[in-house]
């Protein structure tokens, strides 16, 4: 019987300072193995039909060659598996159809062919693909829920068609000097969630970019980047985003995994490993040390990196994840790379103080915040010139006014008392959670867009929607330093009724560039002003009123 998991006490500082070698990060590895095993234990306990055929021939597996046994028990999407079926068969989690038991089938597939064993076993088919993980997936007759899976003298077939045929996709591993990562387009789970359909991608643009990430992260760590190839497992590859908006996501239920949006370039691509991995690391540890106590819900938080109010749980992932985007782009010396490192270090820092004692957190959980505040303090004195610090600034007032003004409402007493001319203390406003229809991120992206390709930038003034999703004229305006065209249109759209927290934040950050102090004090209450406004049937100019009602709390 195994012992209880021990991380040794460098591994242990290391990782709550947002670090780990490669080192920490076995121990990390080896510690998920055991939660794995935990996982797939409690999964046959709920389930009233244990899937007897395929446990043994996973346990014929296991026998035949441990090592291909282990490395399949770790495969991420088997956690992703394992966790959302014990969900279901609890009950904690909803969905049509049965848990998917039939799953085990495919995975104990899987081990047999990598153990060479002879064997026969019938694996469930999801929406045409019948899936061997972290093997590939065969395409079959659609309508067909099922398909065996054989072999004999170490030929392997689904449906009677070998694994070399041209119904067979191969999974992809993509391959560096000291790294490879498997591309998994295939598997049901990759996703992190509920199961997705197969989608199988050109790995030539993948493997491109990864060898160029890979390049830049040897460049600035060669240490750190070891860690990473030792800790993660899977790319998941996701279509392209819109430029400078790339989406990634990773999942406690699966350690050694990140997915990805395909990146606007390798330096991209990089930046997503780090921040992903960070996100691995803390999960792991997570699973083994109690950081916080949120029983019963707790508050939620601003994150500064989300557009939603994020529990504490979320919050703690945000800031040890973007502590290490924070580094990545500490050491990058490009205008955009300056301006990630001075918007990210604020945003981290802001968010660290805001949970450093927060209710709910653990003495542990304490330590961590504080180790980390520790590691972000010098970084914070390190100087950024120029364009790329005004740009970040502009950047996170942006996101903090927008944030506060989608998601704080003040009381209806405090509103009317203003609108009558009675002002007073304005308290605490009502935290109103939920997620936006569209992200608060529209004028860093053209931010971007103007350090990061300044003739782009020129191109799509003409119309910047149509290359910035979200963007407007003013938007435009505001970004390049014309405070007084943005001030106007902000002004206008709010005056014929078309004013959005968009544009009354835009109002106020045009406001503050142009010297007017009424712009702070709109940047610093804008749920106010808005309510003020639509209480007084919205005829009020808003600059005026914004002067009248709060300048004084500026």
């Amino acid at each position: 019987m195994s012992g209880a998991h021990v991380l040794p006490a460098e591994a242990f500082d290391q990782l709550l300072g947002g670090g780990g070698d490669p080192a920490a990060v076995a121990g990390l590895r080896a510690s998920e193995r055991s939660w794995r095993l935990l996982v797939v234990r409690a999964l046959l306990d709920a389930s009233d039909e244990v899937p007897e055929e395929a446990w043994r021939l996973l346990m014929r597996a296991r026998a035949a060659d441990g090592a291909a046994f282990e490395e399949l028990l770790a495969y991420p999407s088997v956690g992703v598996w394992a966790a959302h079926t014990l969900r279901r068969l609890r009950g904690s989690a909803a969905g049509d159809t049965p848990p998917d038991t039939g799953y085990l089938h495919a995975v104990a597939a899987s081990a047999a062919i990598r153990a060479g064993l002879d064997f026969r076993i019938g694996v469930p088919v999801h929406e045409g693909w019948a899936v061997l993980p972290a093997l590939g997936a065969m395409r079959v007759d659609a309508g067909q829920d099922a398909v065996e899976v054989s072999a004999s003298g170490g030929r392997a077939e689904v449906g009677g068609r070998a694994l070399d045929g041209p119904d067979w996709h191969p999974l992809t591993r993509l391959r560096a000097d000291g790294c490879g990562l498997v591309l998994d387009d295939a598997d049901p789970y990759r996703t992190l969630r509920t199961p997705t359909r197969t989608e199988p991608v050109p790995a030539a643009a993948w493997q491109e970019l990864f060898t160029e990430a890979w390049d830049i992260l040897r460049g600035l760590d060669e240490e750190a980047a070891r860690a990473l190839a030792g800790g993660l497992v899977t790319l998941v590859p996701r279509p392209r985003a819109e430029r400078f908006r790339p989406h990634s996501a990773s999942s406690g239920d699966a350690f050694g995994a990140a997915l990805a949006s395909l990146p606007d370039d390798g330096e991209q691509l990089a930046s997503t490993l780090v921040h992903e991995f960070q996100h691995n690391k803390l999960s792991a540890f997570m699973h083994l040390f109690t950081l916080y106590d949120d029983q019963g819900g707790g508050r939620l938080h601003y994150a500064p990196w989300r557009d939603d109010p994020r529990p504490l749980g979320g919050l703690l992932q945000g800031v040890y994840a973007f502590l290490g985007v924070t580094g990545f782009w500490r050491r990058r010396q490009h205008p955009l790379g300056r301006f990630e490192f001075a918007l990210w270090r604020e945003q981290t820092a802001y968010a660290l103080r805001g949970i450093g004692d927060a209710e709910g957190l653990t003495d542990l959980g304490r330590r961590l915040v504080a180790e980390l505040q520790g590691r972000l303090a010098p970084w914070l004195a390190e100087p950024v010139e120029g364009p790329a610090r005004t740009a970040a600034e502009l950047a996170v007032a942006d996101h903090r006014a927008t944030w506060r003004a989608y998601h704080l409402r003040p009381d209806p007493r405090v509103v009317r008392a203003h609108a009558e001319g009675r002002p007073g203390d304005a308290g605490e406003p009502e935290l109103v959670p939920g997620t936006p229809a569209r992200g608060f991120d529209t004028r860093a992206v053209l931010l971007r867009w103007l350090l990061a390709d300044p003739a782009g930038f020129d191109a799509l003034r003409a119309d910047p929607g149509a290359t910035v999703e979200g963007a407007r004229p003013e938007d435009v305006a505001l970004v390049t330093g014309d405070a007084e065209t943005a001030l106007r249109l902000c002004r206008e759209r709010i005056v014929r009724g078309d004013g959005d927290p968009e544009s009354w934040v835009g109002l106020g950050l045009a406001a503050r560039a142009a010297g007017d102090p009424a712009g702070g004090a709109l940047l610093a209450r804008p749920e106010l002003a808005m309510a003020v406004h639509t209480e007084l049937g919205g005829a009020a100019d808003p600059l005026d009123l914004t002067r009248t009602l709060l300048s004084c709390r500026a």
